[in-house]
């Protein structure tokens, strides 16, 4: 079984930063590191939709265009967690934040299909 919890979301002004975490529980004789893991987000009356992706060695990174230079992802095998570094937040940011993790990933990172474990989600809320 793959257990994934994120926290660190919140209410922020525009401009400002957050820092999501997703921790893993695995009980299924997996490993952290057998995983390749992204953070997606679902803004209200929308679909859900790719942030940022990282394979199970955290070296090869993806990141949507909304977000790249901003957004930092980072994985860390000896924790279990996943961390998402959010800076310059923006009102269109805002949105229920999830992550998602899968051993193999064959196509898209951001394509949802993909991942077969996800978190409960956080929400971030980004004031003007």
């Amino acid at each position: 079984q793959v257990q994934l919890v994120e926290s660190g979301g919140g209410s922020v002004q525009a401009g400002g930063s957050l820092t999501l975490s997703c921790t893993a529980s695995i009980t299924n004789g997996d490993t952290y590191n057998m995983y390749s893991l992204g953070w997606f987000r679902q803004a209200l009356g929308k679909e859900r939709e790719g942030v940022a992706g990282i394979d199970r060695h955290g070296k090869t990174i993806s990141y949507a265009d909304s977000v790249k230079g901003r957004f930092t992802v980072s994985k860390d095998n000896a924790r279990n967690t996943l961390v998402l570094q959010m800076n310059s937040l923006k009102p269109e940011d805002t949105a229920m934040y999830y992550c998602a993790a899968d051993l193999w990933i064959d196509g898209s990172w951001d394509d949802i299909s993909q991942y077969n474990h996800w978190g409960q989600g956080t929400q971030v809320t980004v004031s003007s």
